[in-house]
């Protein structure tokens, strides 16, 4: 079996990590600008959504993307139980967003001026550049995440040659907005 053949649960970890510490790998990884999206679904107990800055596009045909969640998240539970999520691009005007899903899981849906239910169920935030809604494909405990698998089912573009805001990203732990270099 190739290593990218390896299941998941394969995962072989050297005895040496040279020492590396949890705190170390958090740090340098602070250094790598991320995307920022909130991730939503509904459960039996009513909407959940998580701040995610893994979000990544794996294959457009078929179009599948993908995102993570910490075992220890509050979300978990009920991702493990979901069919369908959705996953917004936040843009640079929604960093409060991205602060209130990234709070406890009782403070994320109470204004209710924030967001509105799909026909199938998810709930939507207003006033997002761009979502997707996805099929779960496959979960995949690894390490202390949970790798979530989604086939794009639909796609909101509500962006166009020149989009209103630019896209929120997230950088040595603060939000950021991207600017163009020099063409």
């Amino acid at each position: 079996m190739t290593e990218a053949q390896r299941p998941a649960s394969n995962l072989r970890i050297p005895d040496d990590l040279s020492g590396i510490t949890a705190e170390q790998y958090r740090a340098s990884m602070r250094h790598y600008p991320a995307g920022v999206t909130v991730v939503t679904l509904c459960s039996e107990n009513g909407p959940v959504g998580f701040t995610a800055t893994s979000f990544a596009s794996l294959s457009l045909q078929p179009p599948l993307v993908s995102f993570n969640i910490a075992h220890t998240s509050s979300s978990i539970a009920a991702l493990l139980k979901a069919d369908s999520v959705v996953i917004h691009f936040l843009g640079e005007h929604q960093h409060h967003l991205a602060q209130r899903f990234a709070r406890a899981a009782e403070e994320r849906f109470t204004d209710r001026s924030l967001w509105t239910t799909l026909d199938t169920g998810e709930p939507v935030l207003h006033g997002t550049p761009i979502w997707v809604r996805a099929i779960i494909q496959q979960l995949i405990p690894i390490g202390d995440h949970t790798l979530a698998v989604g086939l794009v089912t639909r796609v909101h573009d509500n962006t166009d040659e020149k989009p209103a805001a630019a896209p929120l990203l997230y950088y040595n732990g603060r939000y950021h907005r991207p600017s163009a270099l020099g063409e």
